[in-house]
């Protein structure tokens, strides 16, 4: 065989060879992508995104989408020639996979813990936007887990609310620790609770609930390296009662990230006239009781997202800000925020048309 044809023929089967490693051999990287984009004040699935009773509502107009990322799953693997091609696209991006699913976390623990910290932000949504408004909300500080084999566990539940320990009344979820950690291991600590099932009664009928119980716990030592705390095995968060009901009906996902425009749709609903003066608005973050924005992830991917919907302006949180401005689709305005405060004052500026004051994001320097 002349030298020339054997040289193309190996070259060929290495070309083939390297093709079929691209193609079979997984690499460990997963995908984010633009996901699905959601009018809080419009309609999912055939019914409203947030319903409200027992208050009056405001007909109102406009966008206020709530952003979304796609990503690969946490059992997929991508093949080489897949990770080249989303490395390529634009409006795509390789991340580690470890980046996504850290810790071996598989993907059902994955969607668990979205669903838990979609379900919180909707909580914060709320709160956020009824202190907005000067509407009081009653706020509990509750069990919120309890670890399995603990001295807890069959002594207190989850949505308990504790009222006080060792008779020092609880008025913030970091009390508890506190509280606790005052004892050595072994040592009992006394909790004043209502019964999950009478604060869940009392919330119904938007009373405040007045039965109460004190459980008494024989504290153990903690198990994190080095330390010697006492702990009980619970967890403390914060629960809510609200004067009428809101509801947030979006079903298939998760993450904290929409609690910004859950609230601002929240807001509008509750009040007259439109908040965007019918512009399209956009936008992402975090939301906590206090009205906080807080940073997310994937911002480049939800601004694409947002512009190929038609969004004219983008709510940005003030962290996120220099990674969203290093590649703004075109004719999107990136707009900063740190408060709801910040996002209603921005909003009341698009509605009337004086865009030029905004307060922009723009990229880092150097």
């Amino acid at each position: 065989m002349p030298r020339r044809t054997a040289t193309m023929l190996a070259s060929t089967l290495m070309l083939i060879a390297l093709l079929c490693a691209g193609v079979f051999f997984p690499v460990p990287y997963s995908e984010l992508s633009p996901g699905p984009t959601v009018n809080t004040l419009g309609e999912h699935d055939g019914e409203p995104v947030l319903q409200i009773a027992g208050h009056t509502t405001y007909p109102t107009d406009g966008h206020l989408n709530m952003t979304t990322v796609r990503v690969t799953g946490a059992e997929y693997r991508m093949n080489l020639v897949e990770a080249v091609y989303g490395w390529l696209a634009r409006d795509n991006k390789i991340v580690p996979h470890d980046t996504l699913y850290p810790d071996g976390k598989t993907e059902q623990q994955s969607t668990q813990e979205n669903a838990e910290e979609f379900s919180q932000s909707q909580e914060s949504a709320k709160v956020a936007a009824l202190k907005a408004l000067g509407i009081p909300v009653r706020s509990w500080v509750i069990v919120s887990t309890v670890v399995k084999g603990t001295p807890a566990q069959g002594r207190l539940h989850a949505g308990d609310v504790i009222k006080a320990v060792d008779g020092t009344a609880v008025k913030q979820p970091a009390d508890v620790a506190k509280l606790v950690t005052r004892h050595k291991p072994g040592q009992d600590v006394t909790f004043t609770i209502v019964p999950a099932k009478d604060q869940a009664d009392a919330a119904k009928a938007h009373k405040a609930a007045t039965v109460t119980k004190k459980v008494t716990i024989r504290t153990a030592q903690s198990d994190d390296a080095g330390a010697k705390r006492a702990v009980v095995g619970i967890s403390a968060g914060t629960d809510h009662t609200f004067p009428f009901t809101v509801d947030i009906k979006l079903a298939d996902v998760g993450g904290p990230s929409a609690g910004l425009m859950f609230a601002l749709g929240i807001y509008d609903k509750l009040t007259p006239g439109s908040l965007t003066g019918g512009r399209f608005v956009a936008g992402t973050g975090t939301i906590d009781d206090n009205g906080k924005v807080g940073p997310i992830g994937g911002i480049d991917m939800k601004t694409v997202g947002a512009r190929d919907k038609g969004a004219q302006f983008f709510l940005t949180p003030a962290d996120n800000c220099a990674e969203a401005a290093h590649d703004t689709p075109s004719g999107l305005t990136l707009v900063k925020v740190n408060t709801i405060g910040d996002a209603l004052g921005a909003l009341k500026d698009i509605r009337s048309g004086k865009t030029a004051g905004l307060p922009k994001c723009a990229a880092a320097k150097g």
